[in-house]
């Protein structure tokens, strides 16, 4: 995932900014960014503290790795199950016939 130029702090206080009363043409101008982003970044972050915006961003860091572990042990399984098939699907070798 792209890293944002902003950091969640930056953002809110961007937001904070808007709702004083800063245009949205003339923060979007001063930031470089799209009044697109702006309201996305309002859909996100809307009404949240500096602290509240910082947990978020560790929440969906901790998330994206519980998921790729997820998806790594779910990959383990299938290899353990492919092994296991092979393994007991022939008879025994070895032995009488």
């Amino acid at each position: 995932m792209r890293r944002s130029r902003f950091t969640d702090e930056r953002i809110v206080a961007a937001l904070k900014e808007h709702e004083a009363g800063v245009s949205t043409q003339e923060l979007c101008r001063r930031l470089g960014i799209s009044q697109e982003t702006l309201y996305r970044w309002k859909r996100k972050y809307g009404g949240l503290e500096v602290s509240d915006a910082r947990r978020l961003r560790e929440l969906e860091e901790e998330n994206r790795r519980l998921k790729r572990l997820v998806a790594e042990q779910a990959l383990d399984v299938l290899a353990l199950k492919d092994v296991l098939s092979k393994n007991f699907g022939r008879p025994p070798s070895g032995g009488k016939s």
